[in-house]
């Protein structure tokens, strides 16, 4: 839920989502639909469908217990070295090495006063040296509270950063009508393509078969001749 999203917004979803699906086994079971339903508010459900997966896959292939390992948990979708790095920290408090974008910011202010488009693979080297071992959970909590704080005294730091990208806008954007189309059909469960074009306007009409292969490819939607619905 953090990737790419505010710690506010994810807040106000965690606790009813975690409430809904208390576990793996309740999260791969229950029906696609009622995960995006959940979701909805955070963007990004690509997301959803990845986190029902990794569900799925921790049932029916770990045992229905998490693996803390690193390479592991590389293989689920959507999970990448950071955040597999991070869920072993976080949910087992063992010591790994990673950035997001609150430590960067740190170890930016404290080892590179004057540095620009500087590398992660420049960083890592002193997040581990810096790393408490003992207590890495303590550690990057603290790391990323503290980057919490300099965002807010130096809202430009992480800009020197190589891997810096400004977000694009969202409105009129695929991931708008991504969004536009999902809740649709968790409202009305089925529709035809030609009661889809009635709702949009402008770009996003022009836009909407484009935007539905791309979403029955990522395995979100089911398209039979005329009628668009979520995959069951």
């Amino acid at each position: 839920m953090l990737q790419q999203t505010q710690t506010g917004r994810v807040a106000e979803k965690f606790l009813s989502f975690v409430e809904k699906f208390p576990n793996f086994v309740t999260l791969s079971k229950v029906p696609l639909e009622d995960v995006l339903r959940a979701w909805q508010g955070l963007g990004y459900n690509r997301r959803a469908i990845a986190l029902k997966k990794i569900a799925e896959s921790v049932v029916h292939d770990h045992n229905g217990e998490l693996p803390d390992s690193v390479e592991l948990l590389k293989k689920f979708p959507q999970i990448g070295h950071n955040t597999a790095s991070s869920i072993v920290t976080f949910a087992f408090n063992k010591p790994t090495v990673f950035i997001e974008t609150n430590i960067r910011r740190v170890y930016i202010y404290y080892f590179f006063p004057n540095k620009s488009k500087l590398t992660d693979k420049e960083i890592l080297p002193i997040v581990e040296k810096t790393l408490d071992k003992k207590n890495p959970r303590k550690w990057y909590y603290a790391l990323m509270d503290y980057g919490v704080m300099l965002k807010k005294l130096y809202p430009n730091l992480n800009k020197r950063s190589a891997h810096y990208r400004k977000q694009t806008p969202f409105k009129d954007s695929n991931r708008q009508l991504r969004g536009e189309l999902l809740k649709l059909l968790i409202k009305h469960k089925i529709l035809k393509i030609s009661e889809i074009e009635k709702t949009l306007k402008g770009n996003h009409a022009k836009k909407l078969m484009t935007v539905l292969s791309q979403l029955e490819k990522e395995e979100f939607i089911e398209i039979n001749g005329d009628t668009v619905q979520i995959v069951k």
